[in-house]
């Protein structure tokens, strides 16, 4: 029985290309994520650190928004600056 499984990315490289140059594996998903195979399956993703800070941000987004959201119609509070 064979296992096919889903590759993420648009880009993917061996692992031995990996460990032949990492920085041109990397700069081959011309910023996003790259699929490592080991053995024609996907290991892992390599994801540059800029885009890996964007997915970061967005999450981060994403929970905040949650809490704004949880937090509508909730008792309301005055305060002056001064206070703050």
């Amino acid at each position: 029985m064979s296992v096919i499984n889903n590759i993420l990315a648009d880009s993917s490289a061996s692992i031995s290309e990996l460990k032949k140059n990492p920085m041109a594996t990397i700069s081959g998903g011309d910023g996003f994520p790259v699929a490592i195979l080991n053995h024609n399956q996907p290991a892992f993703y390599c994801v540059p650190a800029a885009t890996w800070e964007l997915i970061f941000d967005r999450l981060e987004d994403i929970e905040l928004a949650d809490i704004a959201n949880s937090r509508l119609g909730g008792e309301a509070v005055e305060v002056s600056l001064d206070e703050l």
